[in-house]
């Protein structure tokens, strides 16, 4: 019988809800989830992800952690002086902007 790792049973919850409560620990919860999945990503295995929030808030989430994946991709194949490698970073640092704009909430990586 094969065995179930524990996170392949529990989604990643992204709880945006608390925003007006930001204080550390909600901010460690937060890079925290995104670290997962953006581990989950790389590591080929599906993501099962949980975000609560309004649309736009949940858009903007999913739109910057899609750009951080591509950014981090092209610095493992292209490397960091790559000019694919320059747009990925300047699209991720829209994202970040539009969702740190939209949210009022730091993006947790940089």
């Amino acid at each position: 019988m094969e065995k179930l790792k524990e996170e392949e049973l529990s989604p990643i919850v992204i709880d945006l809800t608390n925003g007006d409560k930001l204080d550390e620990s909600w901010l460690r919860m937060l890079g925290f989830g995104v670290e997962s999945i953006l581990n989950r990503m790389f590591g080929g295995s599906s993501v099962p992800v949980s975000v609560r929030e309004s649309r736009s808030y949940v858009a903007g989430c999913t739109k910057t952690v899609g750009r951080e994946n591509k950014y981090m991709d092209s610095i493992r194949r292209y490397g960091l002086d790559n000019t694919k490698t320059f747009k990925d970073k300047s699209k991720l640092t829209r994202a970040v902007a539009d969702f740190t704009r939209k949210t009022g909430l730091k993006w947790p990586f940089k």
